[in-house]
């Protein structure tokens, strides 16, 4: 069986693109990376980028389980 990576950060749904980017910016922001869009990704530590994504993750578990009818604590 083979693992096809490439389709790993692919948006299945392209009209969230600018919601996704949105979440993204403003998590920085809340994280002390004001500029975030315009930051060189390269030159940021992995914690930095990782704490980035992890939080986005969060969020859209959240948004995922209220929308479900659950409740997250």
């Amino acid at each position: 069986m083979t693992t096809n990576n490439n389709n790993s950060n692919k948006i299945l749904v392209p009209e969230a693109r600018q919601a996704l980017n949105q979440m993204k910016l403003e998590i920085a922001s809340e994280l002390g990376m004001a500029n975030y869009d315009s930051m060189d990704k390269g030159n940021l530590p992995s914690r930095q980028n990782g704490y980035v994504g992890g939080y986005m993750t969060k969020n859209l578990v959240r948004m995922a389980q209220q929308n479900m009818g659950g409740t997250i604590k």
